[in-house]
């Protein structure tokens, strides 16, 4: 969430920079400022108020103390009156303040200045392009046919136990989804990261806190009777343990890494996009999060990229990085990093991980903040990467790792899958 001071620093500045994100927020922002002006209003009147609330009540105790009780009466009904003026204006407040806080919440993080101008993916910056294409039997199969062919996914058999987009990696497919898992938290944890175990369902002020309430409410599963929702991301639980604490300086950064499946309504996908693995309503993948002191976290950001270059790069497989233009960026991202991989077998790229700082939008929103070495409280930064998503890392490396005699291992994997080769 943005903070009151960034809004009203430069409110042109405010407009223009979220116009980058395609968001018309000039209605929005002028809005804003005019409840902060009503609520700065009524609480100096309500100060005043409860100032002459006191001032009164210690008059009464005076006079009748002297025996003026006549006077004493006329006082108390001076203060009664300034007792419902002050719960009034309270009330006031209150209504306020909910109005701010509502109208400040449906406005995304500011992009950085580097983010491309642009609508839509078409206008994302290309920042790294490696290709190692791999020699394909002629007339390469798709991952689903490889699936069936081996008979390691079964997507009908999820079908009928959930329904579309829930698989079921069978035999060498399931431990080939486990040894990645492991072989990703193996890096991440070499790399300084702590891993976590957090839960899969989470509550409202978790969804709230890393900005997924109340802007994606409609692609989260929700358990209504309790209220828990199950999470999109393990950045959810993960970043929400340090919601409402207090670090110090010398804490940092913090890093954490963690497994989780994954859930997501994925409501209007349709189409060659959402063909077998290419979007899951449930999947696997590990995250890494770190949190970081604000004039720190853009170096903290190129970091984790060249971390998960480091992974996927280990793998065999093209890829190439992209910078997200502002129209393609999420909510809550000041900028994105996008890794794709690419698939011989379909013919495109597939987004494997997106790599974001978030600057303090999410740590307003958490409470999040940290105690510098003067004692002074701020804001910390947060920010997070897929490291790596499963569905389309294991589609790439089926499609382009296939021979006639069947599908390659890399290298690294061997030791995790035991095995070298899927026959």
């Amino acid at each position: 969430m943005l903070t009151l001071k960034q809004i009203r620093d430069d409110k042109e500045a405010a407009v223009r920079r979220l116009a980058k994100k395609g968001v018309d927020a000039a209605s929005a922002i002028e809005k804003i400022i005019a409840l902060d002006d009503r609520r700065k209003a009524i609480q100096v009147e309500l100060d005043t108020t409860l100032a002459a609330q006191n001032k009164a009540a210690k008059e009464i105790g005076a006079l009748m103390g002297q025996g003026r009780r006549e006077e004493a009466e006329e006082r108390k009904h001076f203060v009664a009156d300034l007792k419902e003026k002050s719960s009034r204006l309270q009330a006031e407040s209150n209504d306020v303040q909910q109005e701010l806080q509502a109208t400040l919440v449906t406005l995304p993080n500011f992009p950085a200045e580097i983010v491309p101008e642009g609508k839509t993916a078409e206008d994302n910056l290309v920042v790294k392009l490696v290709e190692s294409y791999t020699q394909l039997p002629e007339n390469p199969l798709p991952h689903w046919e490889l699936a069936r062919k081996y008979d390691i996914i079964d997507f009908d058999l999820g079908v009928k136990l959930t329904g579309a987009g829930f698989p079921v990696y069978k035999g060498k497919g399931a431990r080939l989804q486990r040894a990645l898992i492991n072989y990703f938290l193996d890096c991440n944890t070499r790399a300084g990261y702590l891993e976590v175990e957090p839960p899969i369902m989470v509550n409202e002020a978790s969804g709230f806190g890393t900005g997924q309430l109340p802007d994606k409410e409609g692609q989260m599963y929700h358990a209504t009777v309790d209220n828990f929702y199950m999470i999109p991301t393990a950045e959810v639980p993960v970043t929400n343990i340090y919601r409402d604490v207090i670090l110090d300086e010398k804490d940092f950064p913090v890093k954490m890494t963690a497994y989780t499946p994954c859930f997501r309504r994925e409501a209007g996908s349709y189409g060659k996009d959402v063909r077998g693995l290419n979007r899951l309503h449930q999947f696997d993948k590990v995250e890494i999060v770190q949190l970081s002191l604000p004039e720190v976290s853009y170096d903290a950001l190129d970091g984790m990229v060249a971390h998960v270059e480091g992974i996927v790069r280990s793998l065999g497989l093209p890829y190439r990085i992209l910078r997200l233009c502002g129209g393609d960026m999420s909510f809550t991202s000041a900028l994105t990093y996008d890794f794709e991989v690419y698939s011989e077998a379909q013919k495109r790229w597939l987004e494997v991980s997106s790599v974001s700082n978030f600057e303090s939008f999410q740590a307003n929103r958490l409470k999040l903040r940290y105690r510098d070495g003067e004692k002074k409280i701020h804001l910390a930064h947060t920010l997070n990467g897929s490291s790596l998503a499963l569905p389309r890392i294991v589609a790439a490396l089926l499609e382009n790792f296939q021979t006639p005699s069947g599908i390659r291992i890399p290298e690294v994997l061997i030791p995790y899958t035991g095995f070298d080769i899927i026959k």
